[in-house]
């Protein structure tokens, strides 16, 4: 049963970049967010999700100008076929807001105005790459030249997408602005920034607290151990974005605004509503506040904006969800395969329902990449939510609404049966509120099948023709009625739209508040059909739509990240893994987690920082073997310079395992 006292939640997921349709990864981390919102709502929890576009940047700017249009029009499209296409893929929010909003202006200048009264602002000169035609400064996405490495023309100013180099566009050869062809120049400027060290010991207490994910937390404890770094929060003009105030033709970076975004959407909606606004953003209240998120801006969510609450005087969240990327059948999306499918294409040939059913059938409370194999998801739905689920209600519907004037009988038939279907409720919303909603969907479907052999045993079709059967023909379909009542209970978090059709059949709540009323003598509606089956041509047509509607060429680069979940064997053959010994561990002052080693590969000594102090003391360490990355870059930290990467294996913490001393190893030798 849910607590009788209510949660007050607040929910958001990750803004979208107001710059280009909504995709199945988007629609993946909404749908996440949603399902969890709506099973907190149907426990009894006062639970709101706030989302809004990402609307600032140049990159909104520019396409703006191509389009001889407005920013504001722009975004304005953008956020109207977003809003859209979220709705019909049954996204519940509370509110869908902008941060191009009056709210959202307020709050950048607030939070701007305590942080630099708490000292934690500061300024200076730095040099940048500057497009002397267009008359702005250029961030790396926007200037193009050869590969320093592999000299592959073409190729963006921060990696190289043919050899996977990592660069500044400084290292380019003949680097050109991607605006406008013009040969950047380098010019100063005076920016703007947030001092994130001093907020080392305040993270590195947040990363502790159980706030994030264990594999997150140890990700960018990569960031603490490492220094941290003054992050830039100014763009110089011309920018589409709010100006910092007293600073003429300085900008806020759209990465400091977006966040603040949640902030915006919620009291706007509390600006319409009446409802509280300042218990879900000061410290001390009885309410909680969680963001959804991909991986790939967890830097962002996990420090800087932890840090800037805390120096503004506002709550930092419960909890921060990860999780991980979106690929098709196994490789990342692409639009040459039509694999990158945007959220309209899918809708133009497929149920939103199916998409909600097979996602919430994968995902768990992990970091873990999502794979939709289209042949599984045909496959899936059909058999789980079409085959079983459906099967049960539309096997005894008929029987209860042709003998029995559409009427459940007065008794239970299994009262054992029906009490163990209920007892299963708290197990299932365990594993929803932990985000394990693969295992939940794989609880439900276990008690879909015994349902249905429970109407197969009993084959109410064939008792239906015996003389004086029609009590137990009553009795069975009733009991299968009442089974499936509770089944879609289960499921109502994530199939609404076929939730509200089972309402209106069952004529009754399908809320888990109402989970312990069986429907004995009870009136059904009429039953309509709740869900037909996937049909594989209608996958076929979807694939071919989006492979059509990809442009001749590569698409340019914008803000939001290509959601790469895969390398090439060709780049994974580039890693030199070689056995080294390690001759020498030391601690390293100021880092809780790293340690210093020095390894030998047999004709030269190597310097790393592994932070694998959790698990091993130093002198543990000296002759024990490890496979290391002999050929990646050097990075300068701030204990010094890492020379590689060594590789463990284990859960983490304290189990981490590296190798014995072999007779058949030695240091240098090549792992294959």
């Amino acid at each position: 049963m849910a607590p009788t006292s209510p949660r007050k939640i607040l929910v958001t997921s990750a803004l979208p970049y107001a710059n280009a349709p909504l995709h199945l990864g988007h629609m993946l981390e909404q749908v996440q967010t949603d399902i969890w919102v709506r099973f907190q709502k149907s426990r009894g929890h006062d639970c709101l999700y706030v989302c809004a576009d990402d609307a600032h940047g140049t990159a909104i700017m520019l396409a703006a100008e191509k389009q001889g249009i407005t920013p504001e029009q722009h975004i304005e499209r953008i956020r109207a076929d977003h809003e859209r296409d979220s709705a019909a893929f049954l996204i519940d929010f509370a509110n869908f807001h902008s941060t191009h909003s009056p709210e959202n202006r307020y709050w950048a200048e607030e939070i701007y105005r305590r942080l630099k009264a708490n000292g934690h602002i500061a300024s200076r000169a730095i040099i940048q790459a500057y497009d002397p035609e267009k008359q702005l400064f250029l961030a790396d996405r926007f200037i193009k030249g050869s590969c320093p490495r592999c000299k592959t023309p073409d190729q963006y100013g921060d990696n190289c997408e043919a050899c996977g180099a990592t660069y500044t566009p400084a290292d380019l050869i003949d680097p050109v602005s991607a605006i406008s062809g013009a040969t950047p120049i380098e010019k100063e400027s005076i920016h703007f920034f947030f001092r994130l060290p001093e907020f080392e010991s305040m993270l590195r207490q947040w990363l502790d607290s159980d706030t994030l994910q264990p594999q997150v937390a140890n990700k960018l404890r990569e960031w603490t151990d490492g220094g941290l770094q003054e992050w830039d929060i100014s763009r110089d003009a011309p920018y589409f974005g709010f100006e910092i105030p007293g600073e003429p033709g300085k900008y806020f970076y759209v990465w400091l605004d977006a966040p603040i975004g949640y902030i915006a959407s919620f009291q706007n909606y509390c600006e319409r509503t009446g409802h509280p606004f300042e218990p879900y953003w000061l410290p001390g209240g009885d309410t909680e506040l969680y963001h959804f998120i991909g991986k790939d801006i967890i830097n962002f969510h996990g420090l800087f904006w932890p840090a800037m609450l805390h120096s503004a005087g506002l709550r930092t969240p419960t909890a921060i969800f990860v999780h991980g990327f979106l690929t098709v059948n196994g490789t990342k999306m692409s639009k040459s395969r039509g694999t990158f499918i945007n959220a309209r294409t899918y809708l133009e040939h497929l149920d939103a329902e199916y998409l909600r059913y097979y996602f919430a059938a994968k995902l768990s409370g992990s970091v873990d990449d999502i794979d939709l194999n289209l042949e599984d998801f045909v496959q899936r739905v059909n058999s789980d939510v079409v085959g079983k689920i459906v099967n049960i209600a539309s096997r005894c519907a008929g029987f209860l609404a042709r003998g029995f004037d559409n009427t459940m009988a007065d008794e239970c038939a299994e009262p054992a049966l029906l009490a163990d279907f209920i007892a299963r409720g708290e197990a299932i919303a365990e594993l929803y509120e932990q985000r394990e909603f693969n295992k939940a969907m794989r609880e439900v479907v276990a008690l879909a099948d015994r349902a249905n052999q429970y109407i197969d045993e009993k084959k109410p079709w064939l008792l239906a023709k015996q003389e004086g059967a029609a009590g137990e023909v009553h009795a069975v379909c009733s009991m299968g009625v009442d089974l499936f009542r509770v089944l879609m209970t289960y499921l109502k978090p994530v199939l609404p739209a076929m939730a509200a059709k089972a309402e209106s059949f069952l004529a009754c709540s399908l809320d888990w508040t109402g989970l312990q009323q069986p429907l004995q003598g009870h009136r059904l509606g009429t039953f309509e059909p709740l869900l037909t089956r996937v049909d594989p041509k209608q996958v076929e047509a979807m694939v071919e739509a989006s492979k059509a509607a990809a442009p001749a060429g590569s698409a340019p680069k914008t803000q939001e990240p290509d959601l790469a979940a895969t390398i090439a064997f060709e780049d994974f053959a580039k890693v030199d893994l070689r056995i080294a010994e390690i001759v020498a561990a030391e601690l390293v002052e100021g880092a809780d987690k790293l340690l210093r080693l020095t390894l030998n590969l047999g004709d030269s000594q190597k310097q790393v920082f592994a932070g694998i102090r959790s698990a091993y003391e130093p002198a543990e360490l000296v002759g024990k073997l490890t496979v290391m990355v002999a050929n990646l870059a050097p990075r300068k930290m701030r204990f010094g310079v890492s020379e590689g990467m060594v590789l463990a294996a284990g859960p983490g913490g304290k189990e981490l395992f590296l190798l014995e001393p072999h007779a058949g190893a030695r240091p240098g030798m090549q792992v294959k």
